[in-house]
């Protein structure tokens, strides 16, 4: 949000505003996944696992390399923050700020989530969203953002002078504290921007602002991805339900979110391998 102005406009400023903007980063050389095979390998899938989160609280779970996995909203409209993590290295994380940067503020079928430095390869790739259709509305506002951070007890604290633990940071927290025998500060330390599932966010069109409104989920939808390397995931059904109203209460109504883990016909990726980290070299120009 940018303050009153201060200073006149210079004599050239309308010459300066109209200078056309350019994608930072073209993504024409980027690897695109084999859609094709994903979508083949989809009519075969076998589910072979289920995690329940419940309502303003978090779960991890695993995925194997080559299979799929979906979260699906059950019984009320429900939105969830998820982490990725490499299973075998909790160091290489989903890095929400250069996926956004790569695909835009919010992602859909055939976008990816992309992992952190120095590894930066694909760590799963979106395979089936069933609120497609919604695409932007009059709002700017979209589904599946990379835009926000994910709620957390420090800015609460900030804004509001009171502590709230039940925030989808802290929720991420305990869950993989739990999950991998860390302590509650060491598990912290791995916690990270989240995709935020089903969210429906923008910003406004005035101040630009990050705005949330309630999400358009609705019992039987899914966001389904494929997992391009071991995963751990974290996964956080939000304490602002909808995102309707707000984010982190006690009040807003929250339902249980569900993650699905399949298993494809191993013929059908036959050939397909992990991507590799990053080939760059590391030595920074020294």
């Amino acid at each position: 949000m940018k303050p009153t102005p201060q200073h006149n406009a210079p004599e050239d400023a309308k010459a300066r505003k109209a200078v056309k903007p350019v994608i930072c980063y073209p993504v024409d050389t980027l690897p695109l996944p084999d859609m094709a095979a994903y979508t083949s390998a989809r009519e075969t899938l076998v589910q072979i696992d289920e995690v329940i989160v419940r309502p303003r609280d978090a779960s991890v779970f695993k995925v194997p390399a080559g299979h799929f996995f979906r979260i699906v909203s059950t019984e009320g409209p429900q939105v969830g923050d998820l982490n990725l993590w490499n299973a075998h290295d909790l160091s290489e994380r989903f890095y929400s700020g250069k996926t956004r940067a790569l695909h835009g503020t919010h992602l859909g079928t055939g976008d990816r989530m992309w992992s952190s430095f120095p590894h930066m390869r694909p760590m799963a790739t979106i395979t089936c969203d069933t609120l497609d259709w919604y695409g932007f509305d009059e709002f700017g506002g979209g589904v599946h953002d990379v835009i926000g951070t994910r709620c957390d007890p420090y800015t609460g604290r900030l804004l509001q002078g009171k502590d709230y633990h039940n925030c989808c940071h802290s929720n991420l927290i305990r869950a993989l504290a739990e999950e991998t025998g860390l302590t509650t500060a060491e598990a912290e330390v791995y916690v990270h921007d989240v995709l935020n599932v089903f969210m429906c966010t923008g910003f406004t069109l005035d101040t630009h602002q990050y705005f949330m409104k309630a999400s358009p989920v609705r019992p039987g939808d899914f966001l389904e991805f494929f997992a391009e390397i071991d995963l751990l995931g974290g996964l956080s059904a939000c304490p602002g339900g909808d995102c309707g109203a707000e984010h982190s209460s006690d009040t807003a109504p929250c339902y249980p979110l569900r993650v699905e883990i399949f298993r494809p016909a191993e013929e059908l990726l036959a050939g397909w391998s992990s991507p590799e980290p990053s080939s760059y070299s590391r030595t920074h120009g020294r």
